[in-house]
Formats: C-alpha cells, structure tokens, sequence
C-alpha cells in the first residue's frame, strides 16, 4: 500500500520527486527543499496522512548538502507510511510545516536545537531539549560527546510582548462575552511556575502560565530538565550496548522499551526471533503495559482527591514487581531482551505466579470502578477538563490510548501487528470526548484487554528456544566461551566490535504504554549505530498541554497532565 502511495506521489510531482526509495519494508521518497511543503500538502489533504509522526535529521559532514531531514508521515485510517526526505546545506533553511501540522513545531525545534538546520516561518524555533545558554549542536559529528556545558541561569518564557498580547486577548474575550471591558493591563496578569518541582508535575517539567485569577489565558512548557542525549550516547556504544539505556526511557514500562528496540534492530538484519521469544515479549509487554497504567491512573486519581484507590491498585502493581524482580532481579531497569531473543528464559512457576496476579487485577480495577464511575466528584473534575478533539490529537501526533480516547480506534498491536499479535483476541477500547475521564477510562479498560492477552499467551506459550540460533547476532553458551577459543573469539567481538548490522536505514516501532514507541536506525555497516532516533510518544502529547489547558484553571491543568501521563525519562532521552 505504501509503494503504491509512492507511485501517486510520483505521478502528482513528476520530476520534483528526486529520487525514491525502499530499504527494510520502508517506502521514501526525496524533494528538494522549496518542494517540501507542497509535498506534505499534499500527503495530508490528497492522501489522508493527518499525522506528522517524527521529524528525524541526519548529520552526513562528507556530503556538499551535509543535513538530511526525514518526515515520517503516516495515515491511521488508510494505514500507510512514508518517509519525505530533504537535503540541506550547512546554514540554508527549510521551510516549516507548523502550518500543516501542530506536530512540526517541537520536532523542527528539535532539529534545530541539536543539529542546527534551521526552519524558515517557525513560529518559536528555539532550544527545547539542550539549556537556552547552550552553545553548539550536540548531534553533529563535530560535537564531541565527551564535552560538556554549565547552563544554570533559567528562561523567562513569558516575554513582555507576550504579556501585552495576553492582555489584548483578555479584553476582546470579555467584550465577546457581552461584558464591560475593565481594562486589563499585562502588569494585572499573573504568571506562575507550575513545576519543574512541584509533585502535581509528576517528573521534572515545567509549565509557565499566565492567569487572569484563576483562569489560563495562556500556557508555554519547557522540558530537557533529565536530558541525557540518549542518541549521542547510542553513536558511542554497540547495538546491544543500547539496550540497558531503553529501560531508562519509559521506566514505568521498560521490558516495552527492551523488546520494541530489540525488533527495530532485528528488522534491520533481517532476524526473526523465535515463536516462544515472541510469546515472552507479549508477556512482558503487556505486564509492563499492565504496571504503566496503574502508574498513571493511581496517580491521577490522587490529583483529584480519591486517594483510597491508590492503594487498591497499587497493591497489584506492587505483585506484579514482585514477580518481575524475580525474573530480572530489577524492577524498573530490567534490560531482559536481547537482539535475536531474551536475556534468558521464564522461571519454573512463573506462569502460575502471573495468573494470581491478573486475578487481583480484576479485583482491584472492579472495586475502583464501584468508588469512581459514578461519584459525583471525580465526575466534576474529569468529565469536559482537558478536552482534546481528534483532529488536533492527530495533528500534535498523539498516539496511543491519548487518541484512542478522542474515539478513533487505532493501536499498532492490531493495525500493524508484530511478535504474532494479530493471533490474540482483544479489543480496543475507545472514548468518545477526547477529555481526561476518557484518558481514565480508557486505560481502566485497556488493563482488562492486556489481561486477556497474557492470559492467552500464557494458554499457547509455545516450547524450544528462546534466542535465534545465529552467533553473529547472540552470545555463545559459557560452555563454549570457557571450553573452545572459537567461543572466546566470538565473545571477545559480539562485545567489543557490536554486532554488524548491515548499513541503510530502517524505523522500527510498536505499540508502547503511552503510543508509538520509535527507534529509527541509521547504520554504516559497523557495530555501533551512526544514527538512533527515538520517537517517544510523550514528546508530541506533552507538546499539546499549553493547548489543551488553555481557558481552563490551575487545578484543571493538574488533574489533565495526569491523564496523558508524560514520563519525563522518555519525554527528555
């Protein structure tokens, strides 16, 4: 379907499509430049791609136009994919798709902040994830990861031209409303830091708003406070090397990350792992979906006062930790896949442990809905507070039960299906008014659906080995490494020199905790990445907050933040 989308593309721009491509299942094409908006145009009104989902760029020094910027577009409802390149020179511009997508203004910032490309008609193309008094742009090559800054002083992101602006906007809201204009001056508006501290935020993000009393006229977010350039860091280390890095992503849900991470590498060697490492990875996933939700819904319920049912759910949450630790012998961090497989296999006992476990899943979920669903309270501060419609969620890139809650019913697991998904039985629950009762609600159903999951994978979970058997791709037994020099030397390279994963480009991806979780891969050949590319599905959703809380109250925004549930780790890298 995408190589036929191509095709149209083709026919459409004739000539102004320079060049075409296909590598890992992966449909692109190249423009120039000045073509560029026409293009994504195009792909939204023409072909049905209403989402933005990454802007990726590539720093090739060698080349005369040294900057490559990818556009990852994809279509929900015709369910295709296309990656638009362009070439940029050092110092030129590309023009900005703000205009086309909400998405565009925090990956072009992006871009522009850790390599430098600049995006002509950006409405704010500043810094986002390095500090405002950052110098140089981390992702070049040049940029020498061993360097580092002392940035200290904060940023006003409140100017006072914003402030008159706000002031303007006050007064024509009062006249449209029918009310007499007392004028209001920008010294009458009140801004106040929401964070990067306050518990309320639920990890180190900040949100500057300015209020009119109680009231948000206007909002602006600034995240990077736990930036640890994970793409820089990947360039440094082998394939496998990454993987302890992935856990400290979403670590609400890192068996996720490990297994999504390891599939993007494996589709770019062309590896399938085995029928039962597939099966494990369903397990773990949806355990680690299981965890995730319970995070986020325990959490928001105590934003909203209904603090007794945290310990309901959390108490599952708690044992089923308990079995995982006992698996890994971590809890957050558990880097248990593995390129090719897993770490090692399930532990004797461990299905009937899990199976205990979902039992009291059903027991806690079931004795919350009794105190929730109807009280009148948790109605009033849910229900209309935090509305996002679906046009916009798709424009800002949101993914996941975030979307799934404004009623489109789209998941990645059933649309896009890996590690034998498309055998289970379970439905996608949806919402309808895209506010924070439907973010809630949809994960309290969404638990119930990865339940059923585990449970039929743990019903059909086949026999035989749980790692490919390709020692170019996976450790060899002990027995070999401490009784042949053919298992030293194999050792001695996977670990040292990194599993050679053949050069080109592909974009792996799965359906994670809070939506698409990405990993596009750029390799030169060698053991160690020249490009990783992380799409976490926390960046585009926070990317909408200032939106979504506009004309709302403080305690509103708070009760909101809870319900798209941002994970600093995965949010900052």
């Amino acid at each position: 379907m995408s190589q036929k989308l191509v095709e149209r593309l083709q026919q459409e721009f004739g000539s102004d499509i320079l060049a075409t491509g296909s590598q890992k299942g992966d449909e692109s094409i190249t423009v120039a430049p000045e073509k560029l908006s026409a293009v994504l145009t195009h792909l939204r009104s023409r072909e049905g791609c209403e989402q933005l989902s990454d802007v990726v760029g590539v720093d090739y020094p060698e080349r005369e136009k040294r900057f490559e910027v990818n556009y990852l577009m994809r279509s929900w409802r015709n369910n295709h994919r296309v990656i638009v390149k362009t070439d940029v020179e050092e110092g030129a511009s590309v023009p900005t798709a703000t205009g086309i997508y909400h998405s565009a203004n925090w990956h072009e910032r992006e871009v522009y902040d850790l390599f430098g490309v600049r995006f002509a008609g950006h409405p704010d193309l500043r810094r986002i994830l390095c500090h405002h008094q950052f110098e140089g742009h981390a992702l070049r090559k040049d940029y020498e990861i061993e360097r580092g800054q002392e940035c200290s002083t904060p940023e006003k992101l409140f100017s006072d031209e914003d402030l008159e602006k706000a002031a303007r906007r006050a007064n024509n809201l009062i006249t449209e409303l029918g009310g007499v204009v007392d004028e209001i001056y920008p010294s009458d508006l009140l801004t106040v830091n929401l964070g990067p501290s306050h518990p309320a935020m639920h990890g180190a993000l900040r949100a500057e708003v300015l209020l009119d009393g109680e009231t948000i006229l206007d909002s602006k977010t600034e995240i990077g406070y736990i930036h640890r350039c994970f793409e820089k860091e990947a360039e440094d280390h082998t394939w496998a090397a990454i993987m302890p890095y992935t856990d400290r992503l979403n670590y609400c849900s890192a068996m996720t990350n490990n297994s999504i991470y390891a599939s993007a590498v494996e589709k770019m060697l062309g590896v399938e792992i085995t029928p039962r490492a597939q099966a494990v990875r369903v397990i773990v996933s949806e355990l680690g979906r299981i965890i995730d939700h319970l995070v986020c819904i325990c959490a928001n319920l105590v934003d909203v006062g209904a603090l007794t049912n945290y310990w309901y759910l959390y108490n599952v949450r708690e044992s089923i930790y308990h079995c995982l630790e006992k698996l890994c012998g971590s809890r957050l961090t558990t880097n248990y896949a593995r390129i090719g497989g897993m770490s090692h296999d399930l532990y004797d006992g461990f299905e009937a442990e899990i199976r205990e476990r979902l039992d009291g899943l059903v027991k806690g979920t079931t004795d919350v809905m009794n105190l929730v669903s109807r009280n009148r309270i948790f109605l009033d501060r849910t229900v209309d507070v935090g509305v996002i419609s679906q046009e916009d969620a798709l424009s800002f890139g949101y993914t996941g039960p975030c979307l799934r809650a404004t009623g489109l019913a789209y998941d990645l697991r059933k649309h896009a299906p890996y590690w034998g998904y498309d055998q289970y039985d379970f439905d996608i629950p949806v919402g309808s008014n895209g506010d924070t009762h439907d973010r809630i609600m949809v994960r309290m159903a969404e638990l119930v659906q990865s339940r059923r999951i585990v449970l039929q994978a743990l019903d059909k979970l086949p026999g035989g080995p749980i790692n490919v058997d390709d020692h170019a791709v996976i450790l060899p037994p002990k027995e070999k490494v401490y009784g042949s020099i053919e298992g030293v030397m194999n050792q001695f390279k996977l670990i040292y020199e990194g599993i050679k994963v053949p050069a080109g480009e592909g974009y792996g991806f799965g359906e994670g905790a809070n939506g698409e979780l990405g990993f596009f891969c750029v390799s030169d050949g060698s053991g160690h990445p020249y490009r990783m590319k992380v799409r976490p599905p926390c960046f585009p959703i926070f990317s909408a907050f200032s939106h979504i809380i506009q004309g709302g109250m403080v305690p509103d925004a708070i009760a909101t933040l809870g319900s798209l549930n941002i994970i600093a780790g995965e949010l900052d890298r």
